[in-house]
């Protein structure tokens, strides 16, 4: 089963910036809509980013948008969030999924699978 491998996270100060990388093991996801989700302790899984299958349109929970972003590189089977103006409720498990082929950046949340491990994030107060 494919699988996706996140890269990046660590420990930041609030107000600090982290990139995640997302690599895909196949070409056969540049095509496809991808998006980030994260999970915090005692919490339930959400999707933070999503992005369409070109890079052309993006999608942001409200909680992040102004301060991450998503983005793309099919070239290198590889999708980024870079998050700025970290917050100590940004802590959490970072994880990337596909969507669906040739998917926009609307791909419902249910659609997502390819779960990679996930990454770290940690911000200090």
């Amino acid at each position: 089963q494919v699988q996706l491998k996140e890269s990046g996270g660590g420990l930041v100060q609030t107000g600090g910036s982290l990139r995640l990388a997302c690599a895909a093991p196949e070409r056969t996801f540049s095509s496809w809509s991808m998006g980030w989700f994260r999970q915090a302790p005692g919490k339930e899984r959400e999707v933070v980013a999503r992005i369409n299958w070109n890079g052309a349109d993006t999608l942001y929970a409200e909680s992040v948008r102004g301060r991450f972003t998503i983005s793309r590189d099919n070239a290198k089977n590889t999708v980024y969030l870079q998050m700025n103006s970290l917050k100590p409720e940004d802590t959490a498990i970072y994880y990337c999924a596909a969507g669906r082929p040739y998917g926009s950046a609307s791909t419902p949340i249910q659609s997502f699978g390819a779960w990679g491990q996930g990454t770290q994030v940690t911000v200090s107060s």
